[in-house]
């Protein structure tokens, strides 16, 4: 690593992202992860940015989908962030341990995150070791105003595959 990386990383490493669970159904399959890249990228046409590791099971579910949903996870779901992103599928059912419900084009939707939308994937975009899913939009639910998980609190979770 150079010298401007390592730099590079000590700064973007104090900034206190957002963090998300994105979920995803394709071919009787269904896939969630937690995420910290991820950005509205579009204020007309609304357009958010997903960014998805390539070695999550999220990821291989996510190539033959048509849409994503993204919850915006509040301080009080830390509990449902661990499994998400503490947890691989490729070992267990996640949704076999939360509340959930399948919601537009049979993407999950989980209980304890009401704020959350889905949008169809437009293009995914190859930004190294993630793809960026551009997401259009078509449904979205808001229920509370609070606190949102932020990146500070959720690196303290063990990730289920290397990012």
């Amino acid at each position: 690593m150079t010298a401007a990386e390592e730099t590079f990383q000590r700064l973007v490493a104090q900034l206190d992202y957002p963090m998300f669970i994105a979920t995803v159904s394709a071919a009787g399959e269904r896939a969630g992860c937690l995420i910290g890249f991820a950005t509205q990228c579009s204020i007309h046409p609304a357009r958010f940015l997903a960014g998805i590791s390539d070695k999550n099971r999220t990821f291989r579910v996510a190539r033959d989908a048509g849409s994503m949903a993204i919850h915006l996870v509040p301080e009080s779901a830390a509990e449902l962030a661990e499994l998400f992103g503490g947890e691989t599928g490729d070992e267990l059912d996640k949704f076999e341990r939360c509340d959930w419900r399948p919601g537009p084009d049979e993407v999950p939707l989980l209980d304890d995150c009401p704020n959350r939308f889905v949008g169809r994937i437009l293009e995914r975009i190859d930004f190294g070791d993630h793809v960026g899913m551009v997401l259009e939009p078509f449904f979205a639910e808001v229920d509370e105003q609070s606190g949102q998980l932020g990146f500070h609190r959720a690196k303290r979770i063990e990730p289920g595959h290397e990012a």
